[in-house]
């Protein structure tokens, strides 16, 4: 099962995710998407790293599209 959270960040949605892999460990996704035209959601990568918890993953998606949309945005 994935976890998922949405977040707003400026002019953005960031569906941060948190993907199991290898048993207890947990993998970040992240797609990020403009509220204003053009709305193209773009997925993002971010590090594998070494997530045991699904929160710790999906902290990890929101910090990297925050610093996506502060450098691409």
């Amino acid at each position: 099962m994935e976890a998922t959270k949405v977040f707003r960040h400026q002019d953005y949605e960031l569906l941060c995710s948190a993907k199991p892999v290898d048993g207890d460990r947990f993998a970040p996704v992240l797609m990020v998407s403009k509220q204003v035209w053009p709305t193209r959601p773009r997925e993002i990568a971010v590090k594998r790293g070494d997530y045991t918890t699904e929160q710790t993953a999906i902290d990890a998606a929101y910090a990297q599209g925050v610093e996506w949309i502060a450098n691409y945005g």
